[in-house]
């Protein structure tokens, strides 16, 4: 057998709801011309009631004056329970408080500051347990497992995907003003990571690369790969003597203008000795 429980609305006491005199005079914290126009009276619960009022505060656009009233069965005596400022449904409010670790953005960290990372960081998992032999942790620190915690595989994930969509991945900017080529993967500067980030991601060595000691994707390129040769040189084209075929010359008489001779008349004279 299973019984059922409804709650009701509560219904608006009507001596509550015309205490709006009453309600008014109960803020008395601040000047009467801050305290507007009455709103509209709300059913808390049984002979409970809030009366809302338009505030006029400088600073407060859109918030309401509240004040809730009540009174005893049978009474017809209305009581103050509380009076509060609260925000409407158009009132300006403050951005909503975000903790520090989420306010932090990339680049924020500077020289001393610190920024501890939580026991329970779902990008970290725990690492190699340390043995009591010498020679076992000798190992173990070569092969990269002397560290309390590492990373998980959704932190490497996170990792991968981050650098890729960003400045080291083959969308940059920089990648695709590159030859098509020019891969860093194909890069003698390219120097691969270890563990599972290897076979894609590697660091930058070349002093004069943008990249250089940056993480890069292996389809990431710049300018500066090592394979990036110069143009060949134009070699200078030998030239051929010029050459005249006079069955190619044609003759042309030309008409003789006015004080012209012919070269086999005496010279004229010129008027002097």
């Amino acid at each position: 057998m299973t019984s059922r429980t409804t709650s009701r609305a509560a219904r608006l006491d009507q001596v509550c709801a015309d205490a709006v005199g009453v309600a008014r005079g109960a803020i008395t914290d601040v000047d009467p011309a801050d305290i507007g126009e009455h709103l509209e009276a709300v059913a808390e619960g049984d002979r409970v009631v809030t009366h809302f009022f338009e505030s006029h505060l400088a600073g407060y656009r859109g918030w309401r004056w509240a004040v809730t009233v009540t009174r005893v069965p049978r009474s017809r005596h209305v009581t103050i329970c509380e009076t509060v400022l609260l925000p409407g449904p158009d009132a300006l409010l403050a951005p909503g408080w975000v903790p520090w670790n989420e306010r932090v953005q990339p680049g924020d960290l500077g020289v001393g500051d610190l920024m501890p990372t939580a026991p329970d960081d779902d990008r970290l998992t725990p690492g190699y347990v340390l043995s009591d032999d010498a020679a076992v942790e000798e190992v173990s620190w070569e092969l990269g497992l002397g560290r309390s915690r590492v990373m998980s595989q959704e932190g490497r994930i996170e990792t991968a995907q981050r650098w890729y969509d960003g400045d080291a991945g083959p969308e940059a900017p920089i990648a695709t003003a590159a030859p098509r080529n020019a891969r860093c993967g194909t890069c003698g500067f390219y120097l691969p990571l270890a563990g599972s980030l290897r076979q894609m991601f590697g660091v930058c060595g070349n002093l004069y690369a943008p990249d250089d000691g940056r993480a890069v994707s292996a389809d990431h390129g710049c300018g500066a790969h090592s394979e990036a040769l110069l143009a060949a040189p134009e070699q200078p084209v030998e030239e051929l003597p010029t050459v005249y075929d006079d069955s190619e010359v044609e003759t042309v008489a030309v008409s003789r203008g006015h004080g012209s001779v012919e070269s086999g008349e005496p010279a004229e004279d010129y008027g002097h000795s």
